[in-house]
């Protein structure tokens, strides 16, 4: 099985909502749309259900043209973020309803529904409503009910995103495994970054209606091709700071010092680096002083964010602990250059962070 966008856009009253855009998601395999809210990914998304349709270009479903199929004549299942179910329905039959549509038989639906429900761990909610459960066991109901289905294509958008903390965390680890036992392709929209990551699989970031980068999830985390796309793969968003490489030295936009990087020429570049690698000590030998002033934090109980000014840059750290600090008072930030990504002043990726080349 494969889906494949070949040069789809979508103008909705000569608004771009989708640009062109040329992908294939495989079969088998798990697939994330990362981006903030209205970078496209809900709209990509109904183009893949067909609800709605592209203004130019093909949608391929294992090769065959289905970009004038309806919805309901797809291979597909979709989960929104407000999880549906019927509420007057029991679990049962919530989950068997799709099956019932299809005109399967009983048996067919008793076997199916036990061991979507044994997947989902909803076999003791059986016989009880929806509006009897908790709000992680209606979300596991809407799952199954799309899961039954054997879709070809599984389709969730931010499924997770109105339960609490706990019961995202449960079904995050969940969802990777339920994916191996299905086969489909899954394709999941988040606007987190470590939501990517925990779920692993390949990841297209997007943003205003573009793909950036589409690949290997942890590929695109250590290796984002651009400025965008490292900001989009980086939470709180990267920093940026302007440098200037000449000779033997780089200076930085606020007059800080450092010996040249051997690999990046002469020339204006953009500095990027992320929130968990600013450090209120020093500890390497190497790492670079630079002096900020403290606007706010915030303590979440084991780590401190600190939200910045330096110069016209807002900067965001993150640092491990609480720190009760001064607000309105200038601040000592230590960052390892090995941690820094270096991009040219297009916002194309010229230098990696050395760390990831050392697998970290």
């Amino acid at each position: 099985m494969s889906l494949t966008f070949e040069k789809i856009t979508l103008t909705v009253e000569g608004e771009h909502h989708i640009y062109e855009t040329n992908i294939t998601f495989e079969n088998a395999t798990m697939n994330v749309l990362l981006g903030a809210t209205l970078s496209g990914k809900t709209t990509l998304m109904r183009l893949m259900a067909g609800l709605d349709k592209p203004t130019t270009g093909r949608i391929l479903w294992n090769g065959e043209d289905v970009t004038d199929k309806r919805v309901q004549d797809r291979d597909i299942a979709f989960v929104y973020q407000q999880f549906i179910n019927y509420p007057s329905l029991s679990v049962y039959e919530n989950i068997a309803s799709p099956l019932r549509v299809m005109k399967k038989s009983n048996a067919e639906i008793a076997k199916a529904v036990k061991d979507t429900a044994d997947l989902m761990k909803l076999t003791p909610f059986l016989d009880r409503r929806p509006l009897e459960l908790s709000g992680g066991q209606q979300q596991r109901c809407a799952l199954a009910r799309a899961l039954i289905k054997g879709a070809g294509l599984v389709l969730m958008d931010e499924p997770l995103a109105n339960l609490d903390y706990k019961l995202r965390e449960e079904l995050r680890t969940e969802i990777p495994k339920i994916f191996e036992q299905s086969g489909a392709i899954f394709i999941y929209a988040t606007t987190e970054p470590e939501e990517a990551l925990l779920l692993g699989g390949n990841t297209a970031a997007m943003h205003e209606g573009h793909i950036t980068q589409f690949g290997k999830t942890s590929s695109i985390y250590h290796k984002p091709n651009t400025a965008v796309t490292a900001a989009i793969f980086s939470n709180p968003p990267m920093n940026f700071l302007k440098l200037k490489k000449n000779a033997d030295k780089i200076t930085f936009a606020d007059g800080t010092v450092i010996p040249a990087i051997e690999k990046l020429p002469d020339g204006d570049f953009l500095a990027g680096f992320r929130s968990n690698h600013l450090e209120l000590n020093r500890l390497s030998k190497d790492a670079i002083n630079f002096t900020a002033t403290l606007e706010t934090t915030e303590i979440t109980g084991s780590e401190t964010y600190l939200h910045m000014q330096h110069g016209d840059d807002r900067w965001v750290g993150l640092i491990h602990g609480v720190h009760d600090l001064p607000l309105g008072e200038d601040i000592s930030i230590y960052l390892d250059p090995s941690h820094i990504y270096t991009f040219d002043q297009g916002g194309q990726l010229v230098l990696p962070a050395s760390y990831t080349e050392r697998g970290h």
